[in-house]
């Protein structure tokens, strides 16, 4: 087996390995991807993402969580690639595709990066909800809202975010029976009209510094409850980020970091 080379980017501390598979093949499994993801044994990352060649579009992103399940979506992932694309490319433009979605990313200069999740979906089928329900008041307690980015989320605003314990909550609520698909999960308190505290639970990641698609999911899920305008700050663990729902999509804006570059070796792939 050969050695494969890797870059670790983070957004906000939601952190990423993410291997170019441009011009290098690589079978990646499950359990090759739990073991990169692994913070004691392996290179350690909230998700593993993979950059393919596209005819359409600048890049293709295929994005796997830390338990090694596929997930359509990951906006600051997205934010990370995008940035060292515009470096390799000479651009500050791209478009970039993930999943059945075609993403617009622009370097705003300074290591920001704003990406244009595309429009929100609320329709019970469309996040997916295992039955057909209002999706603004779920009929669980809290009276969550949910949401789908290209992947399901679910949204609970409470008044002190710093007192919930996530680690208990965020797994009761990713594995619920009304989300045939599991969710991510989120705990958001409305500082002001413009502003949002936030924590998420990542699904298949777990507690997470940082989560794009979730701070996206959580302004759509406050202007549907007339808790907030459509432009706001969200303040998570690892930082702000600003998310601004347009007539063309949900656009969200932050930091990129470039922490490393490495290669997981022969030794460690074989093991």
């Amino acid at each position: 087996m050969q050695e494969i080379p890797f870059i670790k980017m983070h957004g906000l501390g939601n952190d990423f390995v993410i291997i170019d598979q441009r011009e290098l093949q690589i079978d990646l499994s499950k359990e090759l991807v739990c073991k990169i993801s692994d913070r004691n044994r392996g290179v350690g990352c909230d998700q593993l993402a993979i950059i393919l060649d596209s005819t359409e579009t600048d890049a293709e992103l295929i994005f796997f969580n830390s338990d090694g399940s596929r997930s359509t979506t990951c906006g600051n992932a997205t934010r990370c690639i995008a940035k060292y694309l515009m470096n390799e490319l000479k651009k500050t433009e791209l478009k970039l595709t993930t999943g059945s979605k075609t993403l617009v990313a622009k370097d705003l200069g300074k290591d920001i990066i704003s990406v244009n999740m595309g429009p929100p979906q609320i329709e019970w089928n469309k996040i997916p909800i295992a039955k057909e329900i209002d999706t603004l008041k779920l009929p669980i307690e809290g009276n969550p809202t949910a949401t789908s980015m290209g992947n399901p989320h679910c949204t609970f605003f409470v008044e002190n975010v710093e007192s919930i314990d996530l680690e208990k909550l965020g797994p009761k609520f990713e594995n619920h029976p009304l989300f045939p698909e599991k969710t991510n999960v989120q705990f958001a308190s409305v500082v002001g009209k413009n502003h949002i505290r936030l924590r998420v639970w990542e699904r298949g990641s777990g507690i997470t510094l940082a989560s794009g698609s979730s701070s996206c999911a959580v302004v759509v899920a406050a202007v549907r409850n007339d808790l907030t305008q459509n432009t706001v700050i969200v303040d998570l663990d690892g930082g702000q980020i600003e998310v601004n729902w347009q007539s063309d999509g949900v656009w969200m804006t932050g930091a990129t970091a470039h922490s490393f570059n490495g290669t997981l070796t022969k030794e460690f792939l074989i093991q």
